[in-house]
């Protein structure tokens, strides 16, 4: 099985936001790699993770598939989840599938983490 082409790592920016900082490509084999950072970055009463696309290479179908998974956990979860960092193709691309309505997209991470 080919292995995920990513890597992500989380920190903490404020009080109870946290940034999940992707570098490589979103697909099928980032499943795990997502969700475990996703994981991390929910703990402890998080407001709101932001996930910062400045780093990505690449992201096809299931990784758009693999973001409504995370947006849905992150309702469950009762947090806010922000991004920015996307290229102008990736904005259309959320724009084309209205995922912007509910992952807001920001310019920086200094926008983004003054909208939570």
């Amino acid at each position: 099985m080919p292995q995920a082409q990513v890597s992500m790592d989380v920190r903490e920016v404020g009080p109870n936001v946290r940034i999940i900082d992707i570098r490589g490509e979103i697909t099928a084999f980032s499943e795990d790699i997502l969700a475990a950072a996703h994981e991390e970055a929910s703990r402890a009463g998080v407001k709101a993770v932001i996930l910062n696309f400045e780093g990505l290479e690449y992201m096809n179908s299931s990784g758009i598939g693999l973001l409504v998974t995370t947006l849905i956990r992150a309702q469950r979860a009762g947090h806010k989840l922000l991004a920015f960092g996307l290229s102008d193709h990736y904005r259309q691309i959320f724009s084309l599938t209205r995922l912007d309505d509910a992952i807001p997209l920001y310019a920086d991470e200094p926008a983004s983490v003054a909208a939570v």
